[in-house]
């Protein structure tokens, strides 16, 4: 079967899921969630197929760290799912309505996008929540993981169509069948199909994405996350809450990558924050400032500030208070997330007004960004587009709206 075959059985199948009840997508939800708890053996097996690939390919530790299914990461896909079956169904929600003058009603009631196409890398989960989402939000779902993946991602969607299966839907989501790169560009391309591709992985990638799609994209583009240390920080909030942005898991995109310290409180902070660094083997690249608090610290270069690291190494820099924090942001940020430590309202306030990244967060980790945490259930991923949808997409996002116009006659003049 060709890729666009493929890819018209999946919108014709897709064509009835807006009219599947909530009920009826919440149990094959729950049934998907079943299947992946009883096949969590071969699931492991499968992956380490690809762990054993990527170990001979040399890929880096968090790139591996990405791959990995343990049984903890099984059980977690398993409880997205049924966390997802507990959300509210957005299909078919009133978002808004009103009576015009002419006695014409006027509703806006949210429809899927349509057909969505997910292009990623690595991260098996990723699989299991995108089709999570994109099914309870009535879209049909192609995807397309990366070559690192391909015996866990094969695998699991096995497992997820079984459970559509039994109530005749299995065509809804489907998997590219192979790793060939020229299948990323084909989908690009697929206006007669694709209402919207969804890239998540490398810069690289979504730089590709952008150049050759004719289909509408929602990036996921980097996490160069930051984060300001303000001079009214509480030193016993400061350091854990930057340990814990850049060191709980360093391989994902809401990682810390540079932090940024004002220098009234730098004598301060910076002693406490880089013994702990060092116990965790967190990697210091840091300006000359930061360089005299320890002979630990790599000289930091303006590419560190430019790059998402992935991984324990973290850049370092004293500035002369929030305006030049905010300038340094606003240079090299990827729109991703901010955080700022403070005490100083008006601070507070300032910085959050200046930065337009997806989340601005305010005495908290880079880490909740993220659509479990902020409540949106799963997420297939954190959008830096500001159209259609900015920050962790969940199943409102993964819908649009339309106009239902209701009348009694009414004819226009």
């Amino acid at each position: 079967m060709t890729l666009k075959e493929l890819g018209q059985r999946t919108k014709l199948a897709s064509k009835i899921l807006p009219t599947l009840s909530t009920e009826l997508k919440q149990d094959i939800l729950k049934n998907m969630a079943s299947n992946i708890r009883l096949a969590s053996e071969a699931i492991k097996v499968e992956n380490q197929k690809d762990l054993d690939g990527a170990n001979e390919k040399g890929l880096s530790s968090a790139m591996i760290d990405r791959l990995r299914l343990s049984d903890e990461r099984i059980q977690a896909m398993a409880q997205s799912l049924e966390e997802v079956a507990t959300l509210e169904d957005p299909v078919g929600a009133i978002t808004e309505e009103y009576t015009r003058p002419n006695g014409l009603l006027v509703q806006r009631r949210r429809i899927p996008l349509g057909v969505i196409g997910v292009i990623y890398e690595s991260r098996p989960n990723v699989t299991v929540e995108a089709a999570s989402l994109c099914f309870f939000a009535g879209n049909g779902l192609i995807l397309r993981g990366g070559s690192e993946a391909y015996h866990s991602n094969q695998f699991l969607v096995k497992l997820l169509k079984s459970a559509l299966a039994e109530r005749g839907v299995d065509d809804v989501i489907n998997m590219v069948p192979t790793t060939d790169r020229s299948s990323v560009d084909e989908l690009a391309k697929m206006n007669d199909v694709l209402d919207v591709i969804i890239p998540r992985g490398g810069e690289g990638l979504i730089r590709r994405i952008y150049e050759i799609a004719t289909v509408p994209v929602i990036a996921h583009y980097k996490g160069n996350c930051h984060m300001f240390i303000d001079e009214s920080a509480k030193l016993e909030n400061a350091v854990p809450i930057a340990m814990n942005s850049k060191a709980q898991r360093p391989g994902v995109c809401n990682a810390l990558e540079t932090l940024l310290i004002h220098e009234n409180i730098a004598e301060q902070f910076l002693p406490a924050f880089l013994s702990e660094a060092d116990k965790q083997h967190v990697e210091i690249r840091g300006c000359a400032k930061t360089q005299t608090f320890s002979e630990k610290v790599v000289p930091v270069t303006q590419e560190d500030f430019d790059t998402e690291f992935l991984d324990l190494i973290l850049a370092v820099k004293v500035v002369p208070g929030l305006p030049a924090a905010i300038d340094h942001i606003q240079t090299y940020t990827s729109d991703h997330t901010e955080v700022i430590v403070s005490e100083d309202k008006e601070h507070v306030e300032t910085f959050t007004r200046a930065l337009d990244s997806s989340a601005i967060i305010v005495n908290a980790s880079t880490r909740f960004n993220d659509g479990g945490q902020l409540g949106l259930g799963a997420e297939i991923g954190i959008s830096t587009t500001k159209l259609h949808s900015f920050g962790p997409m969940g199943l409102r996002e993964l819908t649009t709206t339309k106009f239902v116009v209701t009348g009694n006659g009414q004819l226009r003049n």
